[in-house]
This record gives structure tokens, C-alpha cells and sequence, in this order.
């Protein structure tokens, strides 16, 4: 049996996007460089994937964004009691 599913120019620079985020250690940054690294990593990825369109690059950065930040902070310093600092620091 073959492949039922073929991956799409946007699946292939969504893994290309998070092995990018691996590489380079982006979780390990502080939010703002995060940030900073995203939109500088996504002009080069629209470089590099001139066929995907507008929207798919706008999806591909959400897709970024979601991988480079963690749902729930880790350390001792967050928890239930305070959820609504970090949730508005993130």
C-alpha cells in the first residue's frame, strides 16, 4: 500500500520551520527574542517558499508562534494562583 497522504508545500515548510526552531535552540530564548527570531525566520521562509501564498505564510507563522511558546510556563514562580500574571506576560 502507498502513502494515503501526501504532505503539501505547507506541511514541508512547517517541518522545516520547527527543525529550524530545534536547531537553534529557540526555546531556550527569552519571548522577545523568540519573537524577534520568528519574524526574521519568516521572511527567509517566504523567500525560500515563494509558492505558498499569503495566507499559507500567515498560517505557517501562527503554526511558529504556537510551536515557540509553551501553553503553561514552567517553574516554580507560575502556578494557579498566580495565572493571570504570566498569562499576561505571555
Amino acid at each position: 500500500m502507498g502513502n494515503s497522504h501526501q504532505t503539501t508545500p505547507l506541511d514541508r515548510a512547517r517541518d522545516e520551520l520547527f527543525s529550524h526552531v530545534v536547531r537553534c535552540d529557540v526555546l531556550e530564548a527569552t519571548m522577545s527574542d523568540r519573537k524577534d527570531w520568528l519574524d526574521e525566520t519568516m521572511d527567509y521562509m517566504a523567500h525560500r517558499h515563494p509558492h505558498l501564498s499569503d495566507l499559507e505564510l500567515a498560517q505557517l507563522q501562527v503554526l511558529g508562534s504556537r510551536f515557540i511558546k509553551p501553553p503553561i510556563p514552567h517553574g516554580a514562580e507560575t502556578n494557579a494562583t498566580n495565572r493571570e500574571d504570566w498569562q499576561a506576560a505571555a
